[in-house]
């Protein structure tokens, strides 16, 4: 299996799975896929299915990631993801869960990791991953990566103790919870910098962006990425869409929709990458808040970015991204894989002009069918009233993010644009946003032990302007 860049040409050299995992994004600018997916039959699923059920959820992982990195021994593989999928780290060998909504709706459960995210899904694997390639190349790793609330707290989390790793995580200054806040600013370790910026999180990612751009400063510091730009973020991903849907289903060839709160288009994308390598789904769900660049594009053809007054600071903060950087990577796969078509909406337009239209295209024309995307997008009220509905119904408390997918997927079943069951992928536990919560429902749900007190702990955070040149002087003088 090798790798190519979305930007890159038919002379690009294809890398294996463990250059392109350090690197982050590519050279060009472009981001990481492999050169085709692989394709699953019914005898796949049903091996997998027994897999699942007798041995858990790292077990099935091993054999997924098989397919997509086959520069690591099998033997090392499947330990990795022992590691990363443990039932101390997640709760249970079964890691993930699914639970009736009524209606149609199912829940998956994917925030039982060590910060209650979903970002745990991917963050734990891809710690062991570059501790496991650090050691066998006796290397060191520079990462900065940028957080709009639940990314950078999974990943220094996933980071920690992890000897060849220093982390330098940007966030956006005030836009997170404080729950968010404090998770990733109590940790007191010389490896783990935290960052906050003048800004939102565009200008967070911008600067990832720009620092990888300098070549030369990324070569020199060995800069990496754990945003999911990184490739390996997005494959672990495609795991749990396996996972789910065989918990969800009782046989092969039974179809599904997911539902999935998005705003940088990484978990929805490793969705499109699970139906593309013939994961039986039908629709894929895309649930947007009020910034809504990317169910606007589904609408209309138009994708068109929003700058930092644009973008709103709402209640579903983790989606306030008006700048999708996995949006590339579908686009690519609309387009017929043209890297030079690519290469001309994201590294011409989108910086030049702020948008591109494919309106009129037949690719867009013939994107529902052959991709299965539909999308949508709610409001703080919308949230509020999803959450409360959805703890009178069955008792289930959902965070916002997740009420957003619930939402978008509830109006399509109700328009009969939408066929059942769908399985509305959990962001993260409500314990993180009590203002809300409490909003909705009155009163907080109660606060797991490991987290009582977090906020009260001293803060560990350096600000930041929006400025490439001054990460640059820190990360030197760090």
């Amino acid at each position: 299996m090798k790798y190519l860049s979305t930007r890159g040409g038919a002379d690009q050299p294809r890398l294996p799975f463990s250059d392109i995992l350090l690197e982050g994004l590519a050279p060009d600018g472009g981001l990481y896929l492999p050169e085709s997916y692989p394709a699953l039959d019914a005898a796949t699923l049903a091996s997998w299915r027994t897999l699942l059920a007798e041995q858990g959820y790292a077990a099935l992982a091993a054999e997924v990631l098989a397919l997509y990195i086959d520069d690591i021994p099998a033997e090392d593989l499947r330990a990795i993801c022992a590691r990363a999928y443990s039932a101390d780290a997640f709760g249970s060998d079964a890691v993930v869960g699914v639970t009736d909504l009524a209606g149609g709706v199912l829940l998956g459960h994917l925030s039982n990791g060590p910060t209650a995210a979903f970002k745990d899904m991917a963050m734990q694997l891809l710690g062991e991953l570059f501790a496991y390639e650090l050691d066998r190349r006796d290397q060191t790793l520079t990462i900065v990566g940028a957080t709009s609330g639940d990314t950078g707290s999974a990943a220094e989390y996933a980071m920690l103790g992890k000897r060849r790793v220093r982390v330098f995580m940007l966030t956006p200054a005030g836009r997170m919870t404080p729950f968010q806040q404090a998770q990733m600013f109590s940790i007191d370790d010389p490896s783990i910098v935290n960052l906050a910026v003048e800004g939102v999180f565009d200008d967070c990612q911008d600067l990832v962006k720009e620092l990888n751009a300098d070549l030369a400063f990324k070569a020199a510091h060995s800069v990496g990425a754990v945003n999911s730009i990184n490739w390996a973020r997005l494959v672990a991903q495609v795991v749990y869409y396996i996972a789910l849907y065989l918990q969800a289903t009782t046989h092969e060839g039974e179809r599904v929709g997911f539902a999935v709160p998005t705003g940088n288009f990484g978990n929805i994308c490793a969705g499109h990458i699970a139906r593309e390598m013939g994961l039986p789904i039908d629709t894929l769900v895309l649930a947007t808040n009020e910034n809504n660049v990317l169910a606007e594009f589904f609408a209309t053809g138009v994708y068109r970015v929003r700058g930092t007054a644009e973008t709103h600071e709402t209640s579903s903060p983790s989606m306030d991204i008006s700048k999708a950087s996995n949006f590339e990577r579908f686009v690519f796969d609309l387009l017929g894989r043209d890297a030079d078509a690519v290469r001309d909406l994201f590294a011409v337009r989108v910086p030049g002009e702020g948008r591109f239209d494919l309106s009129g295209t037949d690719a867009f024309a013939a994107l529902g069918e052959r991709f299965g995307f539909v999308a949508g997008s709610s409001t703080h009220a919308d949230r509020l009233a999803t959450i409360a509905a959805e703890a009178s119904r069955s008792g289930t408390v959902i965070d916002p993010h997740t009420a957003d997918g619930v939402k978008v997927a509830r109006d399509l079943l109700e328009a009969d644009a939408l066929t059942p069951p769908v399985i509305v992928l959990e962001t993260a536990l409500p314990v993180k946003f009590s203002a809300t919560i409490v909003e909705a429902l009155g009163h907080d749900v109660e606060r797991p032990a490991k987290f009582a007190g977090i906020e009260d702990l001293p803060r560990h955070v350096l600000d930041l302007p929006a400025d490439v040149d001054a990460l640059k002087r820190l990360i030197e003088a760090h």
